[in-house]
């Protein structure tokens, strides 16, 4: 699947997150969390295996999290990445 347009899913509330995508060249992914120290290279194994999975290959994703589980981590990047696909 390929980005098309700017898309957000999630809020800002405690251990929920708010991803933001948008078109681009390259594949680049950012990631801002209360908890990265302890747990940032989990989100981002996370968020790699959710864009792998729909085929992601470029495009810009910036992730604000505040203490979410995985299984809200791929749900809300899901959400998005189908806001984002759609034609």
């Amino acid at each position: 699947m390929k980005i098309v347009k700017k898309a957000q899913a999630g809020t800002m509330q405690s251990s929920d997150l708010m991803v933001f995508l948008e078109p681009a060249e390259t594949l680049s992914v950012t990631i801002e969390s209360t908890v990265v120290k302890q747990f940032g290279a989990l989100i981002r194994a996370k968020v790699d295996e959710v864009l792998e999975k729909h085929g992601i290959e470029s495009g810009e994703v910036r992730i604000t999290d505040r203490g979410a589980l995985d299984y809200a981590i791929e749900a809300r990047l899901e959400t998005a990445i189908m806001r984002a696909t759609e034609g």
